[in-house]
Order: structure tokens, then C-alpha cells, then sequence
């Protein structure tokens, strides 16, 4: 039995070594497709710092960052993932939130309160194409003027692999892991596409938020488990509460 990893890569692989350093299975099947958009400094754009969400609109503009003015700006994060990739790509400060968009902005706020960011300077935002919250116009809403660039955006796959319907006719996948809506939407097409639906949805879903556990209730899952925090960490705490009464020993760990 295996735990499915529907994270876009290469970001499945680091979900996939996590479990199986747990003695889990995994199969992976990401259902976003990462693809860069072009990118074009303004160079005469005199930013205060820079904001990002993904550390997928890092890696869209990797071949840009070498030597870019951008690296000497104060960098915001969502979460330590996007901030370690912020780093690896050259950013001498990084501050990182806890939590999701909506702490950045509440970590945004304070800096400003405290008078180590100055509202008068523009902020650049790094963004994909397709945003969960408008943190842009939240931001705008208390005084900030935000650039948003576009660098990437994630394609939904139309079709699940091979592999995976028929670890699903086998029975063979044990629980689903759903890391945003998006993913999650795509997902429940594929499998309905694929005339695996009913075989997908009678299995615990663990996501990574209330809001993605939403779409697979929403789309009738009845085993649904959101993790306490949008974490890789929490995810997989809450995939070992959802498969704990199911008693499986190599699950013991999570």
C-alpha cells in the first residue's frame, strides 16, 4: 500500500523522501505543471523589497538573479521552504512567516510599524499567475504600493499516469495528499476522466489546508483530514491521525 504525493515537481520529490524516511511507499502524480513566464526587470523601479509566496517564482527567474540588483533588497517569504530557496538564490536578507499569504502580510505590517521597511518605496511581488488571495490589494488596502510580475504559472496535467489508475484498479493507494485547491480540482478531473473517481474519493484525503479540504468534501470525500498548519510537517501529522485507527505498522512514525 502507498500514500499518493499529487504535489507539482520537482516539490513532490522532497514530500516523497520525507515519507519514505517514515518506511511509507509512495507513489507521485503531480497535477500542476510548472512553466516560467518571461521576465523583465524594471530597472528603473526603485523597490524597498521584494515578496514571494512560491519558491516556484524563484525558480522561474533563477537565470535572471545572477548579479540582479533584486538580491539586495530585503526578501519576505512565505514559510521556510520559499525562504531556503530565496537564499540559494542569492537574497542576502530573507525574512520568512510562519503560515501562508496572509501572515507575510501581517509580517509586511509589522516591519512597516516598526520603521524597518518604509511604505514610501514600492514593493515588488513575485507572484504566479494564478493567486490564492489577493495579498497585493491587502497590502495596497494599508498603505503599500506593490508591483506584481507574473513569472509563472502552473499548467493543469489532464490525465493521471498510467501507473496510478492502476495502482487504484489494484488497490494499491492507501491515502491521497493534496497540497492546494488548484491541485486538488485537477486531480479529482483526472481520476473522474479516468473513471477512477469513486476508487479515489473513498480513500482518507490530507491536505494542506481548510480550504483544500473544502473542494475534496465539496466533490463528496468523506475521509477528509486538514492539517493544522500549511506545513509539509502538519500535512504529515495529519496523514498519520487519518490512517492511526487503521492500524499500519510502517505509519507508526508519523
Amino acid at each position: 500500500m502507498a500514500v499518493l504525493v499529487t504535489r507539482p515537481h520537482p516539490d513532490d520529490e522532497t514530500t516523497a523522501k520525507a515519507l519514505r524516511a517514515r518506511g511509507v511507499d509512495v507513489l507521485r502524480a503531480p497535477m500542476l505543471r510548472f512553466e516560467p513566464v518571461p521576465f523583465q526587470d524594471d530597472a528603473d523601479a526603485d523597490y524597498g523589497a521584494v515578496i514571494v509566496t512560491s519558491a516556484n517564482a524563484l525558480r522561474a527567474i533563477e537565470a535572471h538573479l545572477a548579479g540582479s540588483r533584486l538580491l539586495r533588497l530585503p526578501l519576505f517569504a512565505v514559510g521556510e521552504n520559499t525562504a531556503a530557496a530565496a537564499r540559494d538564490a542569492g537574497f542576502g536578507e530573507v525574512i520568512a512567516s510562519k503560515g501562508d499569504a496572509g501572515a507575510l502580510r501581517d509580517l509586511v505590517l509589522a516591519r512597516a510599524k516598526s520603521k524597518q521597511l518604509k511604505k514610501a518605496s514600492p514593493i515588488l511581488y513575485l507572484a504566479g499567475a494564478d493567486l490564492a488571495r489577493d495579498l497585493a490589494g491587502e497590502l495596497g488596502e494599508n498603505g503599500f504600493t506593490v508591483v506584481t510580475q507574473t513569472t509563472y504559472r502552473m499548467v493543469p496535467a489532464p490525465s493521471l499516469p498510467r501507473e496510478i489508475y492502476d495502482a487504484f484498479v489494484a488497490h494499491e493507494v492507501e491515502a491521497i495528499l493534496h497540497s492546494s485547491r488548484r491541485s486538488a480540482r485537477a486531480f479529482l478531473e483526472a481520476a473522474r476522466s479516468g473513471g477512477v473517481e469513486i476508487s479515489a474519493l473513498a480513500l482518507p484525503q490530507c491536505c494542506i489546508s481548510v480550504a483544500v479540504a473544502a473542494v475534496l468534501r465539496d466533490a463528496g470525500a468523506t475521509q477528509v483530514t486538514a492539517a493544522a498548519s500549511p506545513d509539509e510537517n502538519a500535512l504529515l501529522d495529519a496523514l498519520g491521525r487519518a490512517l492511526r485507527p487503521r492500524a499500519t505498522p510502517n505509519l507508526q512514525g508519523l
